[in-house]
């Protein structure tokens, strides 16, 4: 792991590194494995929600990759894990190009060195709440040519903006920015009503001061105009499932958890 502890607030969790933690990273401080623990130890089996939102992004980038996009930006990519957007996107397209997102420092130096040799790759640091200084950064600019079909990735990230930060405006904005047959990705936790979604909430809210879980509805609302796929707004663990077991990414033959129902993803095309 990088030396970044002089630059760091290690004081503070991040949204980042306490996914990493979920996902059995390395890439972690105490305070992020503080609130790590509390999911694993006093929401058990909530560390599902890590896990198949991470399996249902690398079908969408594969089924992305398998219709003819070959341009990706990942917004809130988090820290480089096992099956990153551009491995996935690259094991289908080789020539696939990708520009990571990020406002966490210790992403964009994980990042930068776990991509120093790959030029079809960037990452920069910026905030997704200002969409324009993304879409305008010289280095999205050179990797990503907003003339062709372009996907773009929202895992995981949207949930953690208050409904005054407008998460459909961000959404909107980058519609306006695609062309024709580009694709938008969009992954987010689910309203539940029961007790389970609420300690969670509670847990988000407390540890970084924003986020709000949203109902089926209100996150299709999230995709405006654009048109949604099948199998419209489901379930990670069971949307578009992989029925081939050498994957390891298929859907279970059984009842979903009540943490796998939490979270949810749609793709949508640009007419």
């Amino acid at each position: 792991m990088t030396d970044l502890t002089h630059v760091i607030d290690q004081s503070k969790p991040s949204i980042a590194r306490v996914y990493d933690y979920l996902l059995d990273g390395k890439d972690n401080f105490v305070v992020d494995r503080e609130i790590g623990d509390h999911f694993k130890n006093n929401l058990p089996g909530s560390v599902a929600i890590a896990f198949t939102n991470r399996q249902a992004l690398v079908r969408a980038v594969r089924d992305i990759a398998r219709a003819g996009v070959r341009q990706f930006v990942d917004l809130g990519s988090g820290l480089p894990t096992a099956d990153n957007v551009h491995q996935v996107a690259q094991r289908y397209a080789p020539d696939a190009t990708v520009a990571y997102v990020d406002n966490d420092p210790i992403v964009l130096a994980h990042g930068r060195a776990l991509l120093a040799t790959d030029h079809n790759t960037t990452v920069i640091q910026a905030d997704l709440r200002d969409p324009r200084s993304i879409r305008e950064d010289p280095e999205v600019v050179k990797m990503i040519d907003f003339d062709q079909p372009v996907a773009i990735i929202f895992s995981a990230i949207l949930h953690h903006l208050n409904d005054d930060e407008d998460p459909a405006g961000v959404v909107r904005y980058w519609s306006g920015q695609l062309s024709s047959g580009s694709l938008v990705y969009i992954s987010h936790f689910r309203s539940g009503h029961n007790p389970e979604t609420t300690a969670a909430e509670e847990k988000l809210q407390s540890t970084f001061g924003r986020g709000r879980w949203r109902s089926d509805q209100e996150i299709e609302a999230l995709f405006g105009d654009l048109e949604i796929l099948e199998p419209g707004i489901a379930p990670c663990a069971a949307w578009r499932p992989d029925p081939k077991p050498s994957d390891g990414i298929g859907t279970p033959d059984r009842e979903l958890t009540v943490w796998e129902q939490l979270i949810v993803a749609g793709l949508a095309r640009k007419a």
